[in-house]
């Protein structure tokens, strides 16, 4: 009998957000719940990354709500979030009790594993939240954000990775956002990783680029425990390798998968009618099915890519979307090769666009882009020039220090301030994280005339 491969199913996450932008509402998930349950797969990855933001801000969905209801009908596989470390769901550091609060409330309302990342690998901006995981009993995955550059070699990782053993990490993920993990470096970073930490070892990647079952096909020969795969409807192009395919190749290969692979295609037969549904209603764009080689060249993940063409197309650009792939590695070598895994990948995406667009580089700066480079992110990877900080902050101070530590707390403003529409503490964290979107989701829910606008009226009493 040969070495057992759990797999980790991303649709109810990483799958719909890579190609239809977290659109799918959880009416969509509940008929396929418990079969998904009971087929055999090790965890499902159901919250986190953009569907907190997503449930708010286009779904009319509580995002605790839909955790807990996931979490009612889903007994025996482990339920995983994404985690931006310090940035936890948004798109800024947040302070430590905001952090310290989420990560407890997520555990309490389903969450099993909380796979913790920041997009410039600075650790220090994982402490906290890895630190409440464990706290609460969650099961911490600490990933490495894979990307490449002179900096970012196989040493540069498995540091990384011990580094992460010693935080408390409890197992390791090479997060592979852009689908740009070669086959023979996944062979040698496994390996290497294994070889010198004690922790199961998980790989994340993307069909982006067209190679990511070969990737997959060499971690495992390389020792890698878990795989994360996508049910066939929305597996490849942007999203990840599908679940049926590699089970199916591995089960042939004298491994163990432990998957009723005549149980996933009933699954799959189901999510083909949302995917259906989804391209008739142009909600999921065809391009992003399609391989892009340019991946390779250009280290742009799945999802940063699918942003880019909707962008481009809201602003009828997309005639220009060669000229601003082209500009990505530019503008990221510039900024000392961050990781492009969110935040980082839609702050260099929206720079190297407005670069383009404007027809003068750096002539627009958005002030996230103007916040790392005063190190407001954290460390980068590769020191940023001082001609290029002074384009972008001109003489101004950077930080040095873990930007947290810079924080207020933000918990007992953001209480008083949603106090009239908050009922519970995971309403007052979901403000936290989002004030408009939910303010907006809270008082619609709370109040029936929220939206109604409000009408003065005259009203003129002629006394004779």
């Amino acid at each position: 009998m040969g070495r057992t491969i759990r797999f980790m199913e991303t649709i109810l996450r990483d799958g719909q957000q890579s190609q239809i932008a977290t659109r799918m509402p959880i009416d969509d998930m509940l008929p396929v719940l418990e079969d998904l349950d009971s087929c055999g797969l090790y965890a499902l990855e159901v919250w986190g990354g953009a569907t907190f933001d997503s449930c708010l801000r286009y779904l009319n969905e509580d995002p605790w709500e839909r955790l807990r209801t996931i979490r009612s009908h889903v007994k025996n596989a482990k339920l995983q979030m994404l985690l931006r470390g310090q940035n936890l769901l948004g798109y800024r550091n947040y302070a430590d009790d905001v952090v310290e609060e989420f990560v407890k409330k997520s555990v309490e309302n389903g969450i099993d594993v909380l796979r913790i990342f920041d997009a410039l690998n600075d650790t220090r901006n994982l402490k906290t939240s890895i630190r409440a995981a464990k706290e609460a009993g969650g099961e911490v995955q600490a990933a490495i954000c894979y990307t490449t550059s002179d900096v970012h070699t196989i040493r540069y990782f498995t540091s990384l990775a011990t580094e992460m053993e010693r935080a408390g990490a409890d197992s390791i993920c090479i997060k592979d956002m852009a689908g740009v993990l070669t086959p023979e470096v996944a062979y040698e970073l496994v390996g290497e990783i294994k070889a010198a930490t004690d922790l199961p070892v998980q790989v994340h990647t993307h069909g982006t680029a067209g190679i990511g079952q070969m990737t997959y096909l060499k971690a495992v020969e390389a020792g890698a425990d878990i795989i994360d795969t996508c049910l066939s409807p929305l597996a490849e192009g942007t999203s990840q390798p599908a679940t049926e395919s590699m089970a199916i190749a591995l089960d042939g290969l004298g491994y163990e998968t432990d998957l009723d692979v005549d149980k996933l295609d009933a699954i799959a037969k189901h999510f083909a009618g949302v995917r259906d549904r989804f391209l008739a209603d142009g909600g999921l764009n065809p391009k992003v099915l399609e391989v892009e080689p340019k991946a390779l060249l250009y280290k742009v993940p799945g999802g940063m890519l699918s942003n880019m063409i909707s962008n481009l197309t809201d602003l009828g650009a997309l005639d220009r979307y060669n000229e601003v792939l082209a500009e990505v590695p530019r503008v990221r070598a510039e900024l000392g090769y961050p990781p492009l895994v969110t935040p980082l990948s839609q702050m260099v995406g929206s720079q190297a666009l407005m670069n383009v667009l404007s027809g003068e580089r750096y002539k627009v700066v958005p002030k996230e882009i103007k916040d790392y480079v005063h190190g407001m992110y954290g460390r980068p990877p590769v020191t940023i020039s001082k001609e290029v900080r002074k384009l972008i902050i001109g003489d101004d101070e950077v930080i040095t220090s873990r930007p947290a530590d810079l924080l207020e707390p933000e918990l007992p403003k953001a209480r008083e301030e949603i106090g009239m529409y908050a009922k519970s503490e995971e309403d007052v964290l979901s403000y936290a994280l989002f004030p408009e979107q939910a303010r907006d989701f809270l008082g619609r829910r709370e109040d029936p005339f929220y939206d109604v606008p409000v009408q003065e009226v005259e009203v003129t009493i002629d006394v004779a």
